[in-house]
């Protein structure tokens, strides 16, 4: 099922900001800065509040400035504006934006909210950036012109992999995660500059400033279809596994292992799978092991999706997801009890149960009770949620 890209017509002129979003800070200055230059290089307007493509309730699109989403089983992708910047050197990168700090920011660029992104501001984990006219200027870069390698190790279990070279590589300055002069934390990856593009890119109009990149499936709250966007991550293996770049910068965002809205920590724990079910179609399959065996998404364990209409501090959503990997036991490996799981509450009931637990590739440490108690892998996934369609299982 595919939406439909956005219309011309339907922003034949620039449509005014809202009057609740107007620019009064200087966050506000700077989004409306990017906008206005997304705009004028695009030849259209760029996203307002209220003022996008029009998707259907029932696919729960969370990313409001999405020209289209396709939702075809494994070959799902999402299209979204491209925003041209600078490399430290003065070349044009073209970057897409995903989640903001400030709840107002949000809204009036159409992307999600996440307010733990905010604790990253003066760790070694966040990019300072500049911006000139519209234009952001990076410190760091993205090589995208290493060649991607990825060699599954033996049946049945695949992992670990007996070759797993990542496709891009992220200079020590580079990180996804950048602070602008006000202060206001942007979720930004470049997919495309001189040396090449991201993994995920599945085709790029840089006159109509627009890319597609392909998305991968996860199950959140009992339902399939939790739709993300993997950009970088902090360890090659993960950077491999998602076809992300291998940006290590990430690995010093505060803190592993801390989840809730009140710790002092950007990141949210979530749960790969490190031995699941191999049969694909079976719709049981999941984990490390099936997407080795079969190149497709691992079907990861999410705890909750972006709140982009909750501007409370209880708002926990981040797209730094803190990776606590786990393992089926041998008691449940013996009862062939084995499956997909499918929300978090169900992993944690199967982890008192005996039958799942942290997985030996996890480092000693304490555990995180808010993903039931698993040790935290010490690796960072950035993956912006897009959306949770109301589909059939599969």
């Amino acid at each position: 099922m595919k939406l439909a890209p956005i219309m011309a017509s339907v922003f034949a002129t620039v449509l005014p900001v809202l009057p609740a979003f107007a620019a009064s800070s200087a966050s506000m200055k700077e989004a409306d800065a990017l906008q206005a230059k997304l705009g004028q290089e695009s030849g259209k307007p760029a996203y307002s509040p209220g003022h996008g493509v029009a998707f259907k309730a029932s696919d729960h699109v969370y990313i409001k400035n999405a020209l289209a989403v396709d939702f075809t089983y494994r070959k799902a992708s999402v299209t979204l504006p491209l925003y041209r910047g600078l490399s430290p050197d003065g070349k044009d990168v073209f970057y897409i934006i995903t989640e903001a700090s400030d709840f107002a920011v949000a809204r009036r660029m159409g992307i999600n909210y996440s307010p733990k992104l905010a604790k990253a501001v003066g760790s070694d984990g966040a990019q300072t950036v500049t911006l000139k006219d519209g234009i952001m200027q990076f410190k760091g870069s993205v090589d995208f012109s290493p060649t991607y390698k990825v060699v599954p190790g033996d049946p049945p279990g695949y992992f670990p992999p007996k070759a797993a070279e990542p496709g891009a590589i992220a200079d020590a300055a580079w990180s996804s995660i950048v602070v602008l002069p006000s202060g206001l934390v942007l979720n930004a990856q470049i997919v495309h500059n001189d040396s090449g593009s991201h993994l995920r890119l599945v085709s790029l109009d840089l006159k109509g400033r627009s890319v597609t990149m392909s998305i991968l499936d996860g199950v959140q709250g009992g339902k399939q279809y939790f739709y993300h966007l993997v950009t970088d991550a902090s360890v090659p293996i993960a950077a491999v596994l998602e076809k992300g770049v291998y940006a290590p910068t990430l690995a010093k965002t505060p803190a592993f292992g801390k989840s809730m809205a009140s710790d002092d920590s950007a990141l949210l724990g979530f749960s790969p799978v490190l031995n699941g079910r191999t049969d694909e179609g079976s719709g049981e399959d999941q984990g490390f092991s099936t997407a080795l065996a079969h190149g497709i998404d691992p079907i990861n364990v999410f705890p909750v999706g972006p709140e982009n209409d909750n501007s409370a501090e209880t708002n926990n959503y981040s797209p730094l997801w803190d990776a606590h990997v786990s393992m089926w036991t041998p008691k449940a490996i013996s009862a062939h009890a084995v499956h997909r799981i499918h929300s978090m509450d169900e992993q944690k009931k199967l982890i008192a149960e005996a039958y799942l637990t942290s997985a030996d590739i996890n480092p000693p440490g304490p555990g995180n009770p808010y993903v039931g108690g698993l040790r935290p892998t010490q690796a960072i996934i950035n993956c912006p949620v897009v959306a949770q369609p109301e589909l059939p299982p599969q």
